[in-house]
């Protein structure tokens, strides 16, 4: 009777990491380039009463054995790399990856990260940067006084200077792949590390080596579906509930035992 207490609350652990998994989820649906998560569970280990195939008699054996259940246990949280959705902004220093790949950024502390959130801006020196103030890598400097930017989908950057001047290059945004982009390890603000897990960076020119292409002027959405998400928290509230059901049901069955004369 007490392996079924301890049985159920490895169930209750089990649906609060999830519940935990989802609600972040749903809290980033709006965060650009926000890849969704979902949380993966496996059986604990087996108490043996009774081996498969044991001998129950002469020229007899146990087709199926007598093995009980132990539990659950969260055995990783995946990534889903699926592409979200473009979201216009018609601003120059928005990409978009369309496709595979992470921008490579560069932290004030010397690390490099990789990210797909491409909303970039010009710091006082005109080098772009993140949000945070992590410089894009290679380094990309926009000069004073230009009158537009253009942005390939091969990730040329050219700027004009006056409406009858040639366009200048400036510089080549690359892009980042990993074999096993699941094994990044994401560290928040939008950016991951690479792990063992994840093997080596690749770094590419857009549109080579599996990589996609640059769109200027929009963003990728969080690849969130929050239809889907509501769902998961159902159901995952509902398994929440069905085992505290199961520690009730072990309880009153332990009184029942104690009540005894």
């Amino acid at each position: 009777m007490i392996k079924s207490l301890n049985t159920a609350a490895t169930g209750m652990a089990a649906q609060q990491t999830n519940m935990d998994v989802i609600a972040n989820n749903i809290a980033n649906v709006s965060t650009n380039g926000f890849k969704k998560s979902r949380a993966e569970f496996e059986d604990l280990m087996y108490q043996t009463q009774k081996e498969p195939g044991a001998a129950t008699g002469m020229n007899a054996v146990s087709p199926n054995g007598v093995q009980v259940g132990l539990g659950v246990r969260t055995a990783a949280v995946q990534k889903d790399f699926e592409n979200g959705n473009a979201q216009i902004t018609k601003n120059p220093f928005d990409i978009q990856v369309e496709g595979s790949g992470f921008f490579r950024v560069m932290t004030p502390d010397g690390d490099v990260a990789y990210t797909r959130d491409g909303a970039f801006k010009k710091d006082p020196n005109g080098r772009l940067i993140d949000k945070n103030g992590n410089t894009l890598q290679p380094e990309i400097t926009i000069p004073l006084n230009v009158s537009g930017v253009e942005i390939a989908p091969t990730g040329e950057v050219r700027t004009i200077q006056g409406l009858n001047d040639a366009p200048q290059v400036v510089g080549n945004i690359d892009l980042t792949t990993f074999v096993n982009p699941a094994g990044l390890k994401a560290m928040g603000k939008n950016l991951f590390m690479q792990t063992p897990a994840s093997g080596q960076p690749v770094t590419s020119r857009p549109g080579l080596n599996g990589t996609g292409y640059l769109a200027q002027g929009q963003l990728e959405s969080s690849n969130v579906n929050i239809v889907d998400e509501m769902v998961n928290m159902i159901t995952a509230q509902r398994a929440y509930e069905t085992n505290s059901k199961v520690i009730q049901a072990s309880d009153q069955m332990l009184q029942s035992i104690n009540n005894l004369r």
